[in-house]
């Protein structure tokens, strides 16, 4: 066998995308006004004791700064019935939360409607890794949604809905 030693961005940015990935949304109210970043690099259950999730996030983007001013942070694991919404965030132009039905907490973790998983998260640390920052962030309250909005998943680079579970006999 022979693996191939190409290892430039373009090359590595398609072969990630051949392991499916969840993806969230992590928002927060800055200065009044909602602000946010989707990852297709978030991770749970990185800690159970104390309670950590993760993401990595360029170390070249402009919201991240911005969000993560915000004691709290609210991280929508997106659903299939938020496949527009997740591009809409991604937007560099415009208002990239018009017409988004949200939620948010006192302390200003905002999040979207119809995500499968809500959690009230803060950053823990950030920890410097190559050309991004992996992000440490601590649990402080979660919101499932009975499964009533089945998970968005990124594959391939692209959206995919996971089909219908089968009884295992």
């Amino acid at each position: 066998m022979t693996l191939a030693t190409d290892l430039t961005p373009n090359t590595l940015r398609n072969v990630f995308a051949q392991h499916p990935s969840g993806i969230a949304a992590l928002c927060a109210i800055v200065d009044g006004e909602p602000q946010g970043i989707v990852a297709s690099s978030f991770t749970v259950g990185v800690s159970m004791d104390p309670p950590l999730v993760l993401f990595a996030v360029q170390n070249t983007s402009r919201t991240w700064p911005v969000v993560r001013q915000n004691a709290r942070i609210g991280v929508s694991v997106l659903s299939e019935k938020n496949e527009g919404v997740c591009r809409q965030i991604a937007s560099k132009d415009g208002d990239r939360f018009a017409g988004l039905r949200l939620d948010s907490t006192d302390e200003g973790a905002l999040f979207l409607e119809q995500a499968s998983l809500w959690l009230d998260c803060s950053v823990e640390e950030e920890i410097p890794a190559g050309d991004h920052h992996v992000v440490l962030l601590r649990v402080h309250g979660h919101h499932t949604h009975e499964e009533t909005n089945s998970p968005l998943v990124f594959h391939g680079s692209e959206f995919r809905r996971l089909a219908s579970g089968q009884l295992v006999s």
